[in-house]
């Protein structure tokens, strides 16, 4: 028997009420992602790639239709079961980094494995093991403000990984980084890709989108394409850099 998808949507609807008016951010969504994919969602403001992101994320319910997350029912969730998803499930990398200004790196990776309720030295462990798959170990002790934007969004990786989730959702990651340091950061993605994880980028830039092996995209709330993609090489990338 093929196995079943890592995630299931089917006939999602998302309806936000804006006074006396209905808006339909998503009107009947079904999509599949199998476990190790990397799919890239974009489409342009509106189109409805936030608020996918947000359900998929488990951080917003449809208003109608079924989620499926590594064979659990999220969809009729309580917002307690949601939270508890989220940190098992779920690894989130945003564009800003959000990561704790007053704190180091190697604390601000550990920060998952707190709520998780894992022990210290292990917790340590794990969190230093997460730099160093990102190429930050040397820079556990740092704060943010020692580092530049790319470290930080390394950072925010290492912390997105390091409670094993099923899936790494990243929202607009490059966007409040140089084309180079994007270019480096989309790289870290491909070397996790090969690794094994499971990547759903959200993007409205289509160079960003050009790294994922698949693309989905939205418009008005509905799916237009949905189609593999042959991944642009970093080569590619660096020598067009260098025009």
């Amino acid at each position: 028997m093929p196995e079943s998808p890592l995630i299931h949507l089917r006939d999602i609807t998302k309806i936000y009420q804006m006074g006396d008016m209905e808006v339909r951010a998503l009107d009947g969504v079904s999509l599949n992602i199998q476990r190790g994919e990397y799919v890239a969602i974009m489409g342009p403001s509106g189109s409805g790639k936030s608020t996918m992101m947000n359900v998929i994320g488990c951080l917003d319910t449809p208003t109608s239709g079924e989620y499926e997350l590594n064979g659990k029912i999220v969809s009729s969730m309580s917002d307690d079961e949601l939270a508890q998803i989220r940190n098992e499930e779920i690894g989130f990398v945003f564009q800003t980094f959000n990561l704790l200004a007053r704190t180091t790196s190697l604390h601000n990776v550990e920060l998952p494995l707190i709520y998780a309720g894992v022990h210290p030295h292990e917790r340590k462990k794990k969190a230093l093991q997460a730099l160093d798959n990102v190429g930050l170990a040397p820079r556990a002790d740092h704060m943010p403000n020692q580092l530049s934007g790319g470290q930080r969004q390394r950072v925010a990786v290492a912390r997105a990984l390091v409670n094993d989730p099923s899936i790494l959702l990243a929202d607009e990651p490059t966007g409040a980084l140089d084309t180079r340091t994007s270019i480096e950061i989309m790289a870290l993605f491909e070397d996790l890709y090969q690794k094994g994880n499971t990547i759903i980028l959200v993007t409205h830039e289509e160079d960003i989108a050009r790294h994922a092996h698949r693309i989905v995209k939205l418009l008005d709330g509905k799916i237009k394409h949905d189609e593999l993609n042959t991944p642009i090489s970093m080569a590619e990338h660096m020598a067009h850099l260098q025009l």
